[in-house]
Order: C-alpha cells, then sequence, then structure tokens
C-alpha cells in the first residue's frame, strides 16, 4: 500500500487559524465561559485562541484539559491512520481547580477544541458525556431551566464520511467551527515533528505557513 499524502501545518498557520475563528467567536458575542480542551492535539489550540479571545477587563477563560484513548485495529499496515474503534476516558474535569463560584458547566458557554475532526468518534464522545455530565448536575442542584451551549472548535475538518454525529442544533447553529476543511490525508503537525525547521519548510512549500 502506498503511503499517503502528507500535509505539513506549521506553527504559524495555527496562530493564524485560532485567531480567526477567535475574531468570528467574538463577533457572535458568544465568549465561552470555559474552554475543554481534548489533550494531545487540542491543548495547543486551546490556549492560542483563549489569548484571541481576551476581552478588557474580562478574567481569563479558565481552561480544563478532559483526556481520551482512541482505542485502533491498525490491522496490517501501521503507517496509515486507521479508524478507531473504542474511546476510552483518561482524564476528566476538576471543578475543584476552577473558581469556587464555577461549580458547575450549567448555563455556561462552553468551547470543546481538538486538532482535528477526523471519524469525529472523539468528538461525540466528548461532546455527549458533557451533555450527560450536565443533566446530571441540573438534575442534583434542580436547575433545569438554564440552557448550556456546547461548542466545538477544530482546526482541520477533513472531508470524509464520518463515524459518529455532532447534535443536529450545534452543527445548524453555527456552534460547530472548522478553521479550515481539508482533504482526507495525513496531517503532520508541528508537535509532532523530530526536525522543525524541516517541518516548517515543508509546511511552507504546501502554503500551510
Amino acid at each position: 500500500m502506498a503511503e499517503p499524502k502528507k500535509m505539513y501545518i506549521s506553527y504559524n498557520n495555527i496562530h493564524k487559524l485560532c485567531q480567526k475563528v477567535a475574531k468570528e467567536i467574538l463577533a457572535k458575542n458568544e465568549r465561552p465561559d470555559i474552554i475543554i480542551a481534548i489533550t494531545g492535539g487540542g491543548m495547543i489550540p486551546a490556549r492560542i485562541i483563549r489569548s484571541f479571545l481576551k476581552v478588557k477587563g474580562e478574567k481569563n477563560i479558565p481552561i480544563q484539559a478532559i483526556g481520551l484513548s482512541l482505542y485502533e485495529d491498525m490491522g496490517v499496515d501501521d503507517t496509515v491512520e486507521t479508524i478507531g474503534k473504542e474511546v476510552i476516558r483518561t482524564q476528566w474535569l476538576d471543578f475543584m481547580a476552577l473558581d469556587k463560584h464555577f461549580d458547575s458547566l450549567i448555563g455556561k458557554k462552553v468551547l470543546i477544541v481538538d486538532e482535528v475532526d477526523d471519524t469525529r468518534t472523539t468528538l461525540h464522545y466528548a461532546v455527549t458525556e458533557l451533555e450527560k455530565e450536565i443533566e446530571v448536575q441540573q438534575k442534583r442542584l434542580n436547575r433545569l431551566n438554564e440552557e448550556t451551549t456546547l461548542s466545538v472548535f477544530v482546526l482541520h475538518n477533513k472531508d470524509k464520511p464520518k463515524k459518529a454525529d455532532l447534535p443536529a442544533k450545534m452543527m445548524e447553529t453555527g456552534h460547530y467551527m472548522a478553521a479550515v476543511t481539508v482533504p482526507d490525508e495525513w496531517l503532520c503537525y508541528p508537535w509532532e515533528a523530530d526536525d522543525i525547521e524541516e517541518h516548517t519548510e515543508l509546511a511552507k512549500q504546501q502554503g500551510n505557513d
């Protein structure tokens, strides 16, 4: 099997994509109350977009991390990207680390961040589990009438059939935000590079600088 085509992404490119989407969020007056980064690929874009979501006089948006491991069946050829079969939760929210008045997600604007929407399996899991947790909190605290808004931001959406769905309301109301949609190719992010100079040069050659 031929090696898949690779798309190299530079730090500069990621910086610009985060800036673009942050401007769109602020223009819609939908600055999040909390950012939830999916560990691994979501950590760096979450930190960058938070800088562009700063508003004078407002506190920095807290970032929480959730860890999700995608168990994969690599098959015969382990050089190609594969479809995960199961998502395992390895880390979840820590409300003790947040402000004392931030006791739940109820009524908040929540921005979930990852680097890529590939098969949508991980994003589906994250959104579904957060929805379940919010529902439990609402019942426990008797706050059933408060609306919580979940949004998703990814740097890249791969143009391919998805293995899972996100809520129709999220998709229809602009709360799913992909900075750019790309072909179904192997995405090479700078935090994975052994030689960052070579990586950046390859990204420039492809127009991803």
